[in-house]
């Protein structure tokens, strides 16, 4: 970094030859967005993942060898899922790039004199800038000239009194000026700011794969190596019979299918529709997996100042004091708040509630954190207002003992309260020789109790999530006393606050337990903030972090789900994964419900894709040990969106609000293995009994016209097969395809069943909606057989012993499953059942 530019004067200001020379150097406030990732980047992230490029080879070669229909079956339902992700990602982004916009105001410079409105991004290194009471300060730099200021740092610190700054004091970005005018010089810009800093932290694009994510990437990836597996092995009874290059790319094709993208695109189907139902609700998804991510938190962190509360001060009674009047002591009051030029928070709400004429002070001490107090000094006496423990040393001590229990119950009622005095000796002044602040004897007239608003919803909204299972921890820099009366007015168990000081001196055992147990914290660091989400996440807790300034933005990008107030910082904003447009927490219940039905739905699809994959391995394994050939055209693939596709979709979107299931991989393995090996044992059967009984045909001479009709239909027919294995290939996929069809079919009436026949796997259901689905997509089906042009796009021969065989197996199948599921034969034979005790078989 250069040295500051000689000559620049606080009346000037730098030349516009001083701001061009900054700008080439590089120095100007110019900082990236940390998560609105580029359109481009967006696309390719979806669009051109390793299993999409493996589409994409797989459908290239079948355009080339002119199988257009099997090439939009292999790819489409990829590209799809694809795109409809990026769309998502890329509303989101613009919808955000919006919500800057309301932050971004114009800031005041002095450049050659002259001050000026600029950007500020067009700030350089360098530059006077002119912050008076309502600006942000943007960049990093010392007090230069002018009157104190009076700074609100809360956003930095989470301390919500306001800090005093003058001359030589310096001024740091994200923080808002709240009264005084002074002129600023930038030191630090851009990515060398405070913000900057925060921002750069934020750009990192990590986001964390939820847990249901998490467990699909699993079964995908291993669905992908079998299928690896396989299809090598294909390659390898290529070169050893010669099978044709259409043969091989088919094969892949269908090998392809295996994989259950459709389940990605359910996924993502489902989130976009979540997105858009929690965002009519006022809450903006930035990361679209956070739908999801929202149902899973156990623990939810909140920031208080500015984001439990909503920063403001409102005045709730006043308490006279030793027999003072209380309309005198009003009365008072208002005059000394009205003579205040300071217009921090607390004399804001004071000067609201009590309306006074116009009066002037003819001494006045601005409120300093470090003192905690105020004064103002008329014609008649002096006034102070301020913490009761910083004023306490200048009245007597039987003073202090007469309103304790006052300002105890004031306390416990979750008010913050201030003593208002007057000076004994109405004479005394607030300064001394050398304008140094001293409090003279002081004679205590009230207490004034005010209350920080909470926001909107958030007393429902924390006990709604609370009675759901949900932790709730106040993680605040204000004082533990006040931030523990905050949170026992939400009924938060706060009798015992810890501070940030005591939790860095513990060893880290001794953190991760208080952090685990404490409810309440003050006096905490954004550092330590940070610690304390990671400790959670170390423990196996799924958090969520609310916030609303820079200082939150550690913690933000650490918890599981960053969730930020519109109103707030925008690069807090940029961090979070959702954002609270209307900064209302009532969005936030049915966000988590709408994840949940999420959730629940997506579970549920898992049962029908798993078990139809699963199936689709096995019978392709199967057919292959009987040395058969391969069971599957890549248009009979396509029928997924009939069995699975379709069904899955409607599932998900008619499932309940359930809490996710611990249990879900086990579930998952006790209905898919069941499943898959009964089918997939009928179904290998149904494809040998239809391909011998080809084969087995006396006559094995057909008309011109009929050989003519399967080489149209099948465009298989070669050299290096005879025409009757082909005829037995196409018949025994046909009865193959219909009986996994329909096996299908029957499936979602086993896992939602409708009556008492169908609750082998799971008890009746009350919802009737799976059947009426499953009756619809029956007639769709036959609809399909019974027409020609479907049918052959399908892949499916109108054969009569294709249908029979394939109707004579389903009722056998549907009854060897449901024994084996009513008795659990699987596990029994495996060892892994215990028999129920006498007790519970008699009781």
């Amino acid at each position: 970094m250069t040295a500051l530019d000689a000559g620049t004067a606080p009346a000037t200001g730098l030349t516009a030859a001083q701001v061009a020379a900054a700008r080439e150097r590089g120095e100007t406030n110019t900082v990236r967005s940390a998560v609105s990732r580029r359109y481009w980047t967006i696309l390719r992230a979806n669009l051109f993942t390793l299993f999409n490029n493996f589409l994409y080879a797989i459908g290239l070669s079948l355009l080339a060898m002119g199988r257009t229909k099997d090439a939009v079956v292999s790819v489409g339902l990829g590209v799809l899922n694809s795109l409809i992700g990026s769309i998502q990602e890329i509303r989101a982004k613009q919808k955000l790039d919006r919500l800057k916009l309301l932050h971004r105001a114009p800031c005041r410079v002095v450049r050659d004199g002259i001050e000026q409105d600029v950007e500020p991004e067009d700030i350089v290194r360098g530059d006077l800038i002119r912050v008076t009471a309502g600006d942000q300060i943007v960049v990093d730099g010392p007090v230069t000239a002018g009157d104190r200021l009076e700074v609100d740092e809360s956003s930095l610190t989470g301390e919500p009194d306001p800090v005093l700054k003058q001359a030589g004091d310096r001024l740091h970005s994200g923080t808002v000026v709240v009264g005084g005018s002074a002129h600023q010089t930038a030191e630090l810009v851009g990515a060398d700011s405070d913000v900057g800093a925060l921002t750069a932290k934020a750009k990192a694009w990590n986001p964390d794969p939820t847990p249901l994510q998490a467990l699909i990437d699993a079964t995908v990836r291993l669905i992908m190596l079998t299928v690896a597996l396989m299809s090598a092995a294909v390659l390898a009874n290529a070169a050893l019979k010669g099978l044709s290059l259409v043969e091989v790319i088919q094969t892949a094709a269908v090998l392809s299918g295996l994989v259950p993208y459709g389940l990605f695109f359910l996924i993502t189907i489902s989130y976009a529709v979540g997105a858009a139902a929690i965002a009519r609700r006022g809450a903006l998804i930035q990361q679209i997996s956070a739908v999801e991510s929202l149902c899973s938190v156990d623990v939810l962190c909140t920031d208080k100042t500015g984001t439990l509360t909503t920063g403001s001060m409102r005045l709730e009674r006043i308490e006279a004091l030793d027999g003072h009047d209380p309309a005198d002591v009003r009365q008072s009051l208002s005059v000394a708040v009205e003579a205040m030029t300071t217009r921090n928070h607390t004399v804001v709400a004071l000067a609201r509630a009590l309306p006074a004429p116009s009066s002037t002070a003819l001494e006045q001490v601005a409120f300093s954190p470090q003192r905690r107090w105020s004064a103002v000094s008329g014609p008649d006496r002096g006034y102070v207002l301020g913490a009761v423990e910083a004023l306490s040393a200048a009245f007597p001590a039987e003073a202090h003992l007469r309103m304790y229990d006052t300002l105890d119950d004031l306390t416990r009622q979750g008010l913050r309260v201030l003593l208002f005095a007057a000076t004994t000796d109405p004479a005394a002044g607030f300064l001394d020789a050398g304008r140094t602040p001293v409090l003279p004897q002081l004679t205590p007239l009230a207490l004034i109790a005010l209350r920080d608003d909470l926001r909107d919803g958030v007393a429902e909204t924390l006990a709604e999530l609370r009675a759901g299972g949900v932790a709730v921890k106040v993680i605040s820099g204000d004082d533990p006393r006040t931030v523990a009366a905050v949170a026992a007015g939400l009924g938060l168990h706060a009798d015992d606050p810890a501070t940030g000081a005591d939790l860095d001196a513990m060893t880290p055992a001794a953190f991760d337990d208080a952090v685990a147990r404490g409810t309440v914290f003050g006096r905490v660091s954004p550092a330590t903030k940070e610690r304390m989400v990671d400790s959670l996440r170390r423990q196996g807790r799924y958090t969520a972090m609310i916030g609303d300034g820079v200082n939150d933005i550690p913690s933000l990008k650490k918890a599981h789900v960053g969730i930020a107030l519109g109103s707030g910082n925008s690069v807090a904003c940029d961090a979070a994964d959702v954002v609270l447009l209307d900064d209302s927490f009532t969005a936030l219940s049915p966000a988590q419900r709408q994840g949940r039905r999420i959730v629940t739905g997506i579970a549920t699809s898992m049962y029908l894709y798993l078990a139809r994959v699963s199936t689709s391995i096995l019978i392709i394994l199967g057919v292959a040990i009987l040395g058969l050939g391969f069971p599957y055209e890549p248009a009979q693939a396509a029928l997924v969106l009939f069995t699975v596709g379709l069904p899955t979709m409607l599932l998900t979107a008619w499932a309940e609000a359930e809490r996710p299931d611990p249990g879900l991989v086990g579930s998952l393995a006790r209905f898919v293995v069941p499943a898959a090996i009964v089918t997939a044992l009928y179904g290998v059967g149904v494809y040998a009994v239809l391909y011998r009984f080809v084969m087995d045909l006396p006559d094995k001479r057909l008309p011109d016209h009929l050989v003519a009709r399967f080489e149209e239909f099948t465009g298989l027919l070669s050299t290096n097969a005879t025409f009757t294995e082909q005829a037995a290939t196409v018949v025994a996929q046909t009865g193959l395809t219909v009986f996994t069809s329909f096996a299908g079919f029957l499936l979602i009436l086993l896992l939602k069943p409708p009556a008492r026949i169908f609750a082998s796997w799971t008890p009746v259901s009350r919802d009737k909606r799976p059947a009426i689905l499953v009756t619809a997509l029956i007639a769709a089906f036959c609809g399909i057989l019974a027409t020609p042009v479907l049918a052959n796009y399908f892949g499916l021969l109108p054969d009569v012993a294709a249908f029979a065989v394939a109707a004579m197996a389903l009722p056998l199948w549907f009854l060897t499953l449901s024994a084996v599921w009513r008795h659990h034969l699987l596990p029994r034979m495996l060892g892994f059942h215990r028999p129920p005790t006498r007790a519970a078989a008699t009781g």
